[in-house]
């Protein structure tokens, strides 16, 4: 029998966990301004929020829009802030100008978060070699705590990276160098793309607009949630 999937939502606010848990969500990423596709909330709406649901917790630390790490003392003072309010987990990622993991802003600011463990987000999608940035970040000193890539397998979402989301679920089963940490699909994931990655033995799922059919401007919709934790649920068909 296979393991439950994991299931993470983006949320807002309180009113989007309560929403999320209640429909069966395993974990928040928690984030604010959507138009810049998630920066870091305030201390305020994570201490709401962890008041209001028992889920874990993954805190966004990103300044602005882009996958460049901008300011990154003033980023810092923000982990530092959040992890004296509680926070516990996080998700974060950088790239330099020729699309490299940008390894000193990642280790400042997994100095602060001080081992808690975080998810490398979607940079890896815009990266020069995903490979490469894997083994870069898997070597580097100051990066423990690394136990996740959010990742489409490709920059135009999951219908172009299944191919590459398959081979790198089959890497990381192999054990390969660099492939440890979990690869959690998001970025125009679709319920009908669940049967084959769920069958390569991918495990863990991220929804932000999936969980808000009335878009944006509307809260999680607990219906909606629960309508991919049923799909999650299902028997996995073994690939043979």
């Amino acid at each position: 029998m296979s393991k439950r999937a994991l299931l993470e939502v983006i949320a807002l606010d309180p009113l989007d966990a309560v929403a999320a848990q209640a429909g069966g969500a395993d974990r928040l990423e928690l984030v604010t301004d959507m138009a810049a596709d998630g920066l870091t909330p305030p201390r305020t709406a994570f201490a709401a929020i962890r008041a209001a649901v028992d889920l874990p917790l993954r805190v966004m630390l990103r300044s602005a829009d882009g996958f460049t790490a901008g300011e990154v003392t003033a980023l810092c003072e923000e982990a530092a802030a959040l992890r004296a309010e509680g926070a516990e987990e996080f998700v974060l990622g950088f790239l330099t100008p020729d699309g490299r993991p940008d390894l000193d802003a990642v280790a400042a600011l997994a100095e602060v978060i001080d081992g808690c463990r975080w998810t490398f987000h979607r940079a890896i999608d815009r990266a020069a070699d995903r490979d490469a940035l894997r083994k870069e970040l898997s070597a580097a000193a100051g990066t423990a705590g690394l136990d996740t890539y959010l990742t489409a397998g490709s920059a135009q979402g999951v219908d172009a990276g299944v191919q590459t989301l398959l081979a790198e679920q089959a890497r990381t089963a192999a054990g390969e160098p660099g492939y440890a940490p979990r690869i959690l699909v998001g970025g125009g994931l679709g319920l009908g793309h669940l049967p084959a990655l769920r069958a390569a033995g991918l495990d863990a799922f991220h929804i932000g607009g999936a969980a808000r059919p009335a878009g944006w401007s509307a809260p999680v919709d607990a219906a909606a949630v629960r309508t991919w934790r049923e799909a999650l649920d299902r028997p996995v068909a073994q690939r043979g």
